[in-house]
C-alpha cells in the first residue's frame, strides 16, 4: 500500500505519476514501504491550502505559534524510539550516539529555540523613528516550501529541521518535500506535527508533506506566485535548476550546496603538534562515514618532513580504520565518481578508492593527494566534492603557494587553519587568514569543522557554492528566521492599527527595539 500525503491537514492518497521505496543502506536491500511521486494537482492543493492558512497565522498571536513549536518539540522527545529505528534503517546512521543522544535532542531543541525567539520579538529588528513617524520590522512572508537533505533526517529535516522551525517561528505555514533517502521518517514527523497543531488549535495546514515530485513539477513549485520562499539542502546540480526557476520569478530560495571545508595546517603547528593534528583529522573526516556537510574534504600542507609523517600517519588511520556505512545507493555511487574524477585530474590514490561494497552502500576509506601546482593548474578540478569517507591532501611548495591555492578555492561553508600554539606561525596566519575569510562563512582556528553548534552566534552559510547566498544563515536563532520574513515599513499608521512589536508600549517587556537609534527595551517615551 502506498503511504498517503499530508495535504489541507489531512493524510490522503496522493495524484500520483509513480512511486518509489527508500533502500536500507546496511544491507542495500529495497525497504518495504512505498511512497509515491505526486503530480502537480498534488502541488497545487497543497499551496491552495498553505496560503489560506498563511493569511490565517497572520492574525494569530506570536505566543501561539511558539506553543506549537514548544508542544511538537515534546512530541518529538517522547517519540524517540519509533523515530530512531526509522531513520537507523532509511540511512545506516547510528542508533546511538549519532540519532539518539546527537541529532534528535538537538531537533527538539532547535524547535524550542525557534519558539522563544517567535516569543520574544527579537529576531524582527523592530525599529521606531519618533521623528519621522516611521516604525518597521521584520514580518511573515508566505508560505515556505522545505526541501530537506540525505544526512540529517531530523535536524534539517523538511517537517522537523532548522529551516522548518525557522520558517514556522517567522509566522509561515510549511510545505515540505522528504527527501527520498528517508521518506518513513520524515512521515513520521508529520504526524506528530499535525497532532501538535490539532492539540494547539493552529491551522492544521501550518504543516503539510509530499515525499516526491517530477523535476518539472519541483521547478514550477518554487516559483508558484503562492509561495513566500524555499530552504533547500542538497546536491548543486539539483539547487541551481531550483534556483534558477525561482530566481525567473523573483522567488527568494536559500541553497546550501556544496562545500570542501578547506583545512590548513601550518608548518610549524605540524613541527609542533603533528601527531595530535592527524587523530583531530582522521577522526573529523570519517566521523559519519564522511557525510556531514562540514567535513574537511581538503588539507593544505606545506612540504617537507614533517608533512610526509603526516601524510603517511593519516593514510595508515584511514587504511585501517573500518568503513563506515554511506546514506545510500546514489550517495555511494557519487562518492566513487568524484574519486575517480579527481584521480582523473592527476590526484594521486594512497589508499582506498576501488569498487562498492555489494551488500551495503559503503566504498574504502579514500586519501587522495595531489601537489600545490597541480591543484593551482585547474582548482575547479580538484574541488570536485567527494562526499562521503573521502579526503584529498594538497603538498604546497610554501606558504605563498598556499595562499595561491586559497585564494583560488570557491565558497565554502568552513575553513580552518591549524597554527602553532607558542606563536610560531602567527605571521603566516595573518597571510593565510587574509585570503581564507572571504572564502568562506565560518573560520576556525585549531579546531576540525565537523560539526555546527546550534548558537545565536553561528553562522552556517558562505559564499557560492556553498550556498545560494553568502549574507544568511541556516543555523543560529534569531538570525535564521530573517530568510523567511519581508520588511515592513508602517508611515504614519495610527498606533491602534500598528503590529504589537511597534506599538509606544514594549509589550513583552524583554524584546529589543531600536527606538530613537539606541537598542532598548524601555516603552516609546511619552511625546
Amino acid at each position: 500500500m502506498t503511504a498517503k500525503v499530508l495535504i489541507a491537514g489531512s493524510w490522503r492518497d496522493a495524484d500520483s505519476v509513480g512511486s518509489f521505496q527508500a533502500t536500507n543502506p546496511n544491507t542495500n536491500q529495497k525497504l518495504p514501504a512505498e511512497f509515491p511521486i505526486s503530480s502537480w494537482a498534488d502541488c497545487d492543493a497543497a499551496l491552495d491550502a498553505a496560503a489560506a492558512a498563511a493569511r490565517e497565522m497572520r492574525t494569530l498571536p506570536a505566543a501561539k505559534i511558539a506553543e506549537f513549536l514548544d508542544v511538537y518539540a515534546d512530541k518529538i522527545d517522547a517519540a524517540k524510539e519509533s523515530l530512531v529505528e526509522s531513520a537507523h534503517a532509511e540511512t545506516g546512521l547510528a542508533k546511538s550516539p549519532r540519532l539518539a543522544d546527537g541529532e534528535l535532542p538537538r531537533t527538539s531543541g532547535q524547535l524550542r529555540s525557534a519558539a522563544a525567539a517567535c516569543r520574544s520579538g527579537d529576531w524582527a529588528l523592530a525599529t521606531i523613528d519618533t521623528a519621522s513617524g516611521i516604525r518597521s520590522c521584520y514580518e511573515s512572508l508566505g508560505p515556505v516550501c522545505v526541501f530537506g537533505p540525505n544526512n540529517f533526517p531530523f535536524a534539517f529535516g523538511s517537517v522537523s529541521g532548522g529551516d522548518f522551525a525557522a520558517a514556522i517561528a517567522a509566522g509561515n505555514p510549511v510545505i515540505g518535500k522528504a527527501n527520498s533517502s528517508h521518506p518513513e521518517t520524515t512521515r513520521l514527523f508529520a504526524e506528530l506535527a499535525l497532532a501538535a497543531a490539532e492539540q494547539t488549535g493552529m491551522p492544521t495546514s501550518i504543516v503539510q508533506l509530499i515525499y516526491r515530485t517530477g523535476h518539472a513539477d519541483g521547478e514550477r513549485l518554487v516559483a508558484d506566485p503562492r509561495v513566500g520562499a524555499t530552504g533547500y539542502t542538497g546536491s548543486r546540480s539539483a539547487g541551481l535548476k531550483l534556483k534558477s526557476a525561482a530566481d525567473a520569478a523573483g522567488k527568494p530560495i536559500y541553497l546550501e550546496l556544496s562545500s570542501v571545508n578547506p583545512v590548513v595546517v601550518l608548518p610549524q603547528a605540524l613541527e609542533s603538534r603533528g601527531a595530535e593534528i592527524v587523530d583531530e583529522f582522521a577522526g573529523s573526516a570519517l566521523m559519519g562515514t564522511g557525510q556531514f556537510c562540514t567535513n574537511p574534504g581538503v588539507v593544505v600542507l606545506v612540504k617537507g618532513k614533517a608533512a610526509d609523517t603526516f601524510i603517511e600517519s593519516v593514510k595508515d588511520r584511514f587504511a585501517t580504520s573500518p568503513a563506515g556505512t554511506l546514506l545510500s545507493p546514489a550517495v555511494a555511487g557519487s562518492l566513487k565518481s568524484s574519486v575517480s574524477t579527481l584521480c582523473d585530474f592527476g590526484a594521486e590514490l594512497l589508499t582506498g578508492g576501488g569498487e562498492l561494497e555489494s551488500d551495503r552502500c559503503a566504498m574504502a576509506n579514500t586519501l587522495l593527494k595531489a601537489t600545490g601546482n597541480q591543484f593551482l593548474s585547474d582548482p575547479e578540478g580538484f574541488q570536485t566534492e567527494a562526499f562521503g569517507n573521502a579526503s584529498l591532501i594538497i603538498v604546497a611548495d610554501d606558504v605563498d603557494q598556499v595562499c595561491q591555492v586559497i585564494a583560488s578555492l570557491e565558497g565554502n561553508l568552513t575553513g580552518c587553519i591549524y597554527s602553532d600554539p607558542a606563536g610560531g606561525d602567527d605571521a603566516d596566519y595573518d597571510r593565510v587568514a587574509f585570503e581564507l575569510t572571504p572564502k568562506v562563512g565560518r573560520v576556525l582556528n585549531d579546531k576540525m569543522p565537523t560539526g555546527v553548534a546550534v548558537s545565536a552566534a553561528m553562522n552556517h552559510g558562505g559564499p557560492y557554492p556553498a550556498t545560494g547566498h553568502p549574507g544568511f544563515t541556516a543555523v543560529g536563532v534569531p538570525a535564521s528566521l530573517i530568510r523567511f520574513a519581508k520588511l515592513t515599513s508602517y508611515d504614519n499608521v495610527r498606533p491602534s492599527r500598528l503590529p504589537a512589536l511597534l506599538t509606544d508600549k514594549n509589550l513583552t517587556g524583554q524584546t529589543p527595539r531600536r527606538i530613537d537609534g539606541v537598542w532598548t527595551t524601555d516603552d516609546v517615551p511619552a511625546s
